[in-house]
């Protein structure tokens, strides 16, 4: 049966290249999609699957019930933009003045709907159900997962699976990590008052200029002092904005920054922290502040079984020298949310090649990967079902045991 499905997938991959590139040129950024769930809408529909829009907001959820029972298993995409200029030279370059997709979700969305098409063709010999959920602005908190899960999207489902190319692997190697795979991600802003006045005369003033600044750098030492080294933090003031004139102490200095960690833990006690620096900064200085924490995504953990599950199902496709252990990144993901829910796991495919000048990092203006990705991703997806329905016994037979790279 797999080598049947592999090749109807290859059949229609040129139609996938089309809905892909269809994607790429006119993106939707992050709670702005308005036409591309419309578009996903009206594919799952036309395979007959039974589809729920605004789910969440603006997801969408198709449901394949197979002709015999068995367990529920759900695949995620997501289909959201970022506010980028596409830099590309290629012809199907973003057309959205400000907007393109520098992620590859464009690419998910893709490749999930051709595992739903394909799938779909078979349902009489199907023992379980597949929910395709496909979902709005991963990119911007509070993300579209959340709502979605508060709207039924897991209802039912006994497993998840989720994928996400990635540039910084070649092309035809798939990359997993047990346990925590992706960090939290969170933001905080800092507003610091002082009291302004004329730059050649400081004396008269509290600069809130020099507290925000010695305030960055106080804060480097919540990392490098405060948190256990065995375990990981990342504190980052990545924005840091005072003042207009060259002879005026400013009356404020706004600053902002985000935290990373996987630790639950670490993460309340570096929230606790800042604001610890903060107070005693300012008031060594004679200043005042207004301190927001604002918590985003929770660290991704990939649950150990499913994981090794689909590593060894990749191993078996593709070959152990395409299958990597991936270190942790300190990037966030709200997948999280749905593996806080049921067990399941996030993997990476890789979508780097040099010679289709895809070498750029993601939410880069020059961001492409190879499209061929969305084979690798529909093929793990499609035994990682029939794996699961089968009770891990799933007979991967020799002809696929290698994905020959066209």
């Amino acid at each position: 049966m797999l080598q049947q499905l592999f090749d109807r997938l290859r059949e229609i991959y040129p139609r996938l290249v089309e809905i892909r590139r269809d994607l790429h040129m006119y993106p939707e950024i992050s709670f702005e999609e308005v036409e591309t769930p419309k578009k996903i809408a009206r594919f799952l529909t036309e395979l007959g699957l039974e589809v729920r829009t605004g789910v969440g907001g603006r997801g969408v959820v198709g449901i394949l019930r197979g002709e015999k029972p068995g367990k529920t298993v759900a695949l995620r995409a997501d289909f959201d933009a970022l506010p980028i200029q596409d830099e590309k030279e290629v012809p199907y370059r973003s057309r959205i003045p400000g907007k393109m997709h520098a992620c590859g979700h464009d690419l998910h969305t893709a490749a999930l709907l051709g595992v739903a098409a394909v799938l779909s063709e078979v349902k009489e010999q199907l023992a379980g159900t597949v929910v395709f959920i496909h979902q709005f602005a991963e990119e911007l908190a509070p993300g579209g997962a959340k709502p979605m899960i508060e709207d039924g999207c897991l209802d039912g489902v006994d497993v998840i699976y989720g994928a996400h190319v990635w540039a910084g692997l070649p092309y035809g190697t798939v990359g997993f990590c047990e346990g925590y795979a992706m960090a939290a991600a969170d933001a905080f802003e800092i507003e610091v008052t002082g009291r302004g006045g004329h730059g050649a005369q400081p004396h008269l003033t509290v600069d809130p200029l020099v507290t925000a600044s010695q305030l960055v750098v106080n804060l480097q030492n919540i990392v490098s002092r405060r948190v256990d080294p065995l375990k990981s933090a990342v504190v980052t003031v990545g924005s840091f904005h005072s003042g207009e004139a060259f002879n005026v102490i400013p009356h404020s200095a706004h600053l902002k920054g985000t935290v990373r960690t996987f630790d639950e833990d670490v993460r309340s006690m570096v929230e606790e922290w800042i604001g610890q620096v903060v107070k005693g900064t300012c008031e060594q200085m004679g200043a005042t502040a207004k301190y927001e924490y604002r918590r985003g995504y929770p660290a991704l953990y990939n649950h150990v079984e499913e994981t090794r599950r689909v590593k060894r199902l990749a191993e078996q496709l593709f070959g152990t020298g395409k299958v990597t252990n991936m270190e942790p990144v300190m990037g966030g993901e709200d997948f999280a949310y749905y593996l806080q829910k049921v067990p399941g796991t996030f993997f990476f495919v890789g979508g780097g090649n040099p010679e289709l000048d895809a070498v750029y990092p993601h939410h880069h203006p020059k961001f492409d990967v190879d499209e061929r990705a969305m084979l690798v991703i529909g093929q793990l997806f499609i035994t990682a079902v029939l794996d699961y329905w089968a009770d891990g016994k799933l007979k991967v037979e020799e002809s696929l045991n290698r994905f020959k790279a066209q």
